[in-house]
């Protein structure tokens, strides 16, 4: 990519990424990768592609095509390969592109590269500044850091629960209740990325390659950043009770939806507060300004004397309101909300890339902004195998015939 405006280039201009992942964590980890300039080929099963593409609900073509929404929301800025690792002629592509690859991506879970012989110790032979990072859902069986998990498979909602999510969400004296979005792929995923870039900047210093051993499960548990320390400094795992809830969060009903209210601690926050709503003769009340009560008395006494006021307005309007006379304050937005929001437009964070069909897709961008650099690149999603001629028959080694072959032979 060549500067703009004098704009600097992306950052990972110049890596090649080989992405052997399948539905989001991987995916989404070499997203990244992608708009920041590096160049990620997707290996993929043929005839079906990864596991991704047949994921609900789905895009449809002009012309019977059909693609899978969640496969165009982590997929774009990258080329696809169609390859059966477990076919001889295919591992001998695969190993070429391995030798000059700066980075490679697995997620098939444990020791599944591995058993078709693409494990860490076999492909280091071949390029030892190769940086292989695997996400695993408890981490590799086989590393330093392997323990009596380790050989469990994993998704989204088991790590949500395992790594102490659960049950801290949901309303009190319900079940356990996962977060509603995949945070349990993406969380790994961002930090996959994080520890693929200093797997190269080690490599820049040294000129070798590491194993990046990812678990989900430890990413998730790394985001425990309060009950953690809570449960640390007193012994008290912080659950779903009313009782651990205090003025910091608190979920308000307006006219047209929810407002979250934070950061309420200070007595003369409150008694602007009941100035504003009309209740001045709260104010006289200790325990309305927050003084020796906890979660239930908010639950049953603050948060219905508000909500006598915010139910008539609208939630901007309360979230500015209360914003004015010092709170910390949002709006709870569902996805429409998200897709029209100005806030995420002026950051420029949606883009177009297209369904691969020739139609429109606005995928949620990545949020790093690098001011100096040119802007991310919004690459249409590729179709399973569409850069096979590009990529096989020159970083693979084949010839074209041997391609035709492959082709026809469904291994390719």
């Amino acid at each position: 990519m060549t500067n703009t405006d004098d704009k600097l280039p992306l950052p990972l201009e110049g890596l090649l990424v080989l992405d052997v992942t399948h539905i989001v964590a991987g995916p989404f980890c070499s997203m990244i990768l992608a708009d920041m300039g590096a160049e990620v080929i997707k290996i993929e099963r043929p005839g079906v592609g990864e596991r991704g593409r047949s994921n609900l609900p789905f895009v449809d073509g002009p012309d019977g095509g059909r693609i899978s929404s969640r496969y165009l929301a982590v997929n774009r800025n990258k080329k696809s390969v169609a390859l059966d690792l477990s076919d001889s002629r295919c591992k001998v592509a695969f190993q070429n592109m391995v030798r000059v690859a700066d980075v490679l991506l697995d997620n098939w879970g444990p020791g599944a590269l591995d058993r078709l012989g693409f494990g860490y110790q076999q492909l280091q032979i071949l390029n030892p500044g190769l940086v292989y990072a695997s996400i695993t859902g408890y981490g590799d069986p086989d590393g330093p850091g392997s323990g009596p998990y380790s050989h469990w498979p994993a998704n989204n909602p088991c790590v949500q629960g395992m790594g102490g999510w659960m049950e801290m969400t949901g309303q009190p004296g319900s079940p356990p209740q996962m977060v509603g979005d995949n945070i349990g792929d993406s969380v790994p995923g961002v930090w996959t990325a994080m520890g693929i870039m200093l797997a190269l900047e080690t490599r820049r210093k040294t000129g070798l390659g590491q194993h990046v051993d990812m678990a989900m499960y430890d990413c998730m548990v790394a985001h425990t950043t309060t009950s953690m320390p809570y449960f640390q400094a007193t012994g008290v795992s912080t659950g779903r009770s009313r009782e651990n809830m205090n003025s910091a969060q608190l979920t308000l009903k307006a006219k047209d939806g929810y407002v979250v209210l934070a950061g309420a601690g200070e007595e003369e926050k409150w008694v602007a507060l009941w100035q504003l709503v009309g209740r001045d003769d709260l104010i006289q009340d200790d325990r309305y300004l927050g003084k020796g009560v906890g979660g239930e008395w908010y639950y049953d006494q603050v948060v219905p004397a508000i909500e006598e006021w915010s139910q008539h307005l609208p939630k901007l309007d309360v979230t500015l309101k209360l914003i004015e006379i010092g709170f910390s304050m949002g709006m709870v937005q569902d996805t429409a909300d998200l897709d029209r929001c100005p806030q995420l437009e002026a950051r420029k964070m949606f883009v177009e890339s297209g369904d691969a069909m020739g139609g429109r897709f606005r995928t949620v961008n990545t949020p790093i902004k690098l001011t100096a650099c040119v802007d991310t690149p919004a690459g249409t999603p590729p179709l399973l195998g569409q850069h096979n001629r590009e990529i096989l028959c020159g970083i693979g080694g084949l010839t074209p015939e041997e391609l035709a072959a492959m082709e026809q032979d469904g291994v390719s």
